[in-house]
């Protein structure tokens, strides 16, 4: 810990919106940087205790709760309030989760600190890794049971984490080549962080008129802080505040960046991670358990099965890691419960993103505008998709407080307008972005956006009311 180089700022000269208190809090986090380290490893043996203490344990008794059972307190921490916190956090304060809290970054940047310090090969370049690992470790997670049990949640997180520390100890030199290129949730915090309202704001101009300074800002998510102009990828860690006198943390619109007519390199990866993962896997994911339409489609399955006396994929015999499998709590999966779920969130979920890619690329082709691809357009969704993730996941934050006896009469209000705000931020994106009104093109197109953002609230609103 005492090897991580502290770039100084003795020499910096601030800019002078840098006498605001968010711009001071932005030098603060720099100035001080050995007080993060110290939360960071703090919060890395908190994680490690509570992932795998709790997976040596007995099943609970039927009386413990989580204030007096350490299993049910770390699952209650890590799927009640750790993740859908997360992700409201990502919205609220951008990625400041990746760069001040976050176990895997930490492990991952002391491994490659002392690792072997290759280059990064291509391969880990690829633009779709986002979307492949958050889709695959959604649909793994939802067949070993991931928030009920921890010992899936040790093989889930524990896995990313051995990830993190591998990836660290080849690639890259006290930098995060996981957290910017493998890491299963890194797709939708990108997504997530351009709503932001606190960002960490660069003005290129006097970036580039500034002297070279040394040392030079270890950027750990390998960032050309120079050209930044998304909230996306920066990790909010503080480390480059106040440099050349060109960057501070400040406030924005938080349409700012999904309206901004700058010349951006548009993602088409992006798009995907948003329409097919953030809203489309990831809402099937969550109904799935609950689904009357996966219960039908079991039982035909299993009929068909049994009629012609195929009875292999109706045994229960498969590993726990593979899927579910816990007898003494009478909670079994059959590999058809394993074929059924996985139908049911690839095909389900791919499907909702299907009908939804399909509006915005109407809508698009309607506004017959250059600077309005179906890519940037899709980018309207972010708000409600957010949301929707965020919901997702206080189902598990809700069935943890009812089952200690909490009192839930105002969670439909507070669901309705989360949904109400999430979609009022989403329409408003979507009129802005087309122009509604400006002529009978643009008012077309915005009409058309409107459809899959009703179908994405028209699904919410079944799964949740």
């Amino acid at each position: 810990m005492h090897n991580i180089p502290i770039t100084p700022i003795r020499d910096i000269a601030p800019t002078p919106a840098a006498a605001g208190a968010l711009a001071r809090l932005g030098l603060a986090m720099r100035r001080h940087q050995r007080f993060i380290m110290g939360v960071q490893w703090t919060i890395v043996l908190v994680y490690l205790s509570l992932l795998i203490y709790p997976a040596l344990m007995p099943s609970p008794a039927q009386d413990a709760h989580i204030y007096n059972n350490l299993r049910l307190f770390a699952q209650f921490l890590f799927w009640g309030v750790w993740w859908p916190f997360v992700m409201l956090s990502v919205m609220l304060l951008g990625r400041a989760w990746c760069g001040v809290f976050c176990p895997d970054g930490t492990l991952t940047e002391l491994a490659s600190r002392h690792g072997l310090g290759r280059s990064i090969p291509r391969w880990i370049r690829w633009s779709g890794w986002p979307f492949v690992a958050f889709v695959s470790t959604t649909v793994y997670g939802q067949l070993v049971s991931v928030y009920e049990y921890p010992q899936a949640a040790l093989l889930v997180l524990g896995g990313s984490s051995l990830g993190a520390v591998a990836v660290g100890l080849v690639y890259g030199r006290a930098s995060r080549v996981w957290c910017r290129y493998l890491c299963p949730a890194n797709g939708v915090f990108q997504l997530l962080a351009k709503v932001s309202p606190l960002y960490f704001e660069v003005d290129q101009l006097r970036w580039k008129q500034a002297r070279e300074r040394a040392p030079a800002v270890n950027c750990a998510p390998l960032i050309g802080i120079g050209h930044m102009r998304s909230a996306s990828e920066c990790h909010a860690c503080g480390r480059c505040a106040g440099e050349r006198g060109a960057v501070k943390l400040a406030l924005r619109s938080p349409a700012r960046e999904i309206l901004s007519n700058q010349p951006r390199k548009l993602r088409t990866d992006e798009a995907v991670t948003l329409i097919f993962g953030v809203i489309g896997i990831a809402s099937a994911a969550f109904m799935w358990s609950a689904s009357a339409r996966y219960v039908r489609m079991k039982t035909l399955l299993a009929d068909w099965l049994i009629a012609r006396d195929g009875y292999a994929l109706l045994q229960d015999n498969a590993p726990w890691w593979l899927l579910t499998h816990y007898p003494a709590a009478n909670d079994v999966f059959t590999w058809l419960d394993g074929l059924c779920i996985v139908v049911f969130i690839l095909g389900g979920g791919g499907a909702l993103g299907l009908a939804i890619w399909c509006g915005v690329w109407l809508a698009s082709r309607i506004a017959r505008d250059p600077a309005l691809s179906w890519q940037r357009l899709s980018l309207f969704l972010i708000p409600i998709g957010g949301v929707g993730v965020f919901l997702g996941l206080s189902m598990l934050t809700l069935g943890h407080l009812r089952a200690e006896g909490v009192s839930l009469l105002w969670v439909p209000a507070v669901r309705a307008l989360l949904l109400a705000s999430g979609a009022g931020f989403s329409a408003y994106l979507l009129l802005r972005l087309t122009a509604c009104g400006r002529s009978w093109r643009a008012t077309s197109a915005a009409l058309v956006g409107l459809l899959p953002l009703a179908l994405v609230l028209k699904v919410w609103a079944g799964a949740l009311f």
